[in-house]
């Protein structure tokens, strides 16, 4: 399948868009070189759209998805593809992107990101749904490595093996969520290196950076605090190995003043100029 690559972001830094900043963001246009939302917010249309429009006259816009359940058994959504499709047609977005995970059995639907065995069953899969996903937009589209709480016994082969195996069949590309990363190094041991080594550089095309909290030892992936200093020095890592690409500050709860996440991408961008690849 021939579709465009997801070269369009300025290799920048961006923040995650959220309510509480839309109207300061329209009256301040703060230097930012991208921003990102969450799909499902605006498939309704209204008002969030409209102000989403209005966004979209000043900054790139980066479509992320928290929905499709890519890994999911039950069948694809079609009005959700479909949702997403036009949400693309009237935004233009410069990325689009979702969670390598699944999400529904059996007619329940959970708001979480859950994690699965990495065979060679799902593997075709998950590749099949991809390849839907993408024949539907016309787009490339960006999966993300998923922060965990557990592993699998049937897993044959690592994260990061899958991606890169996913990556050929499908042409997809990978947006690496460093924070992910390093959530499941101190959760489950993975190997960061490693991971890093096996996936296709060249289809890195976004990072994403956020901040943990901390629960009877376990890493959560809450986004509710800013990027700590470990996950810095593995994204001055990613930098080195794989290069400079656009990254995002996430930040979904507890969401602080917008200077502090301006702040936040300033942190992020100083990195990214000081990066010779």
């Amino acid at each position: 399948m021939n579709l465009p690559a997801n070269d369009l972001l300025p290799c920048s830094a961006g923040i995650g868009l959220r309510a509480p900043h839309y109207r300061e963001v329209l009256d301040t246009l703060p230097a930012l070189g991208w921003v990102e939302v969450h799909n499902e917010n605006f498939f309704g249309g209204g008002a969030p759209l409209r102000t989403l429009l209005k966004v979209r006259e000043h900054y790139p816009v980066s479509l992320h998805g928290v929905g499709m359940g890519l890994a999911s058994t039950a069948p694809l959504n079609e009005q959700h593809l479909s949702a997403l499709q036009r949400l693309c047609d009237a935004v233009q977005p410069v990325a689009i992107s979702e969670h390598l995970c699944w999400n529904s059995a059996d007619g329940f639907v959970v708001n979480d990101l859950l994690p699965f065995p990495y065979t060679m069953e799902a593997l075709s899969h998950v590749a099949r749904r991809i390849d839907r996903v993408q024949e539907k937009l016309g787009r490339q589209l960006l999966v993300e490595n998923l922060s965990s709480y557990l592993s699998f016994a049937q897993s044959e082969m690592t994260e990061g093996e899958f991606l890169a195996e996913l990556v050929r069949r499908t042409g997809c590309g990978i947006l690496f969520d460093v924070e992910n990363l390093y959530v499941n190094v101190c959760n489950l041991g993975v190997d960061a290196r490693a991971f890093i080594d096996v996936i296709p550089h060249e289809a890195v095309k976004e990072y994403h950076l956020a901040g943990y909290s901390v629960c009877d030892g376990c890493l959560v992936d809450t986004h509710n605090h800013p990027v700590y200093p470990e996950v810095w020095a593995l994204y001055e890592y990613v930098l080195q190995h794989i290069g400079p690409r656009p990254t995002l500050i996430e930040w979904d709860s507890d969401i602080p003043a917008l200077p502090v996440l301006l702040a936040e991408a300033a942190k992020a961008q100083l990195r990214m100029d000081g990066c010779h690849e």
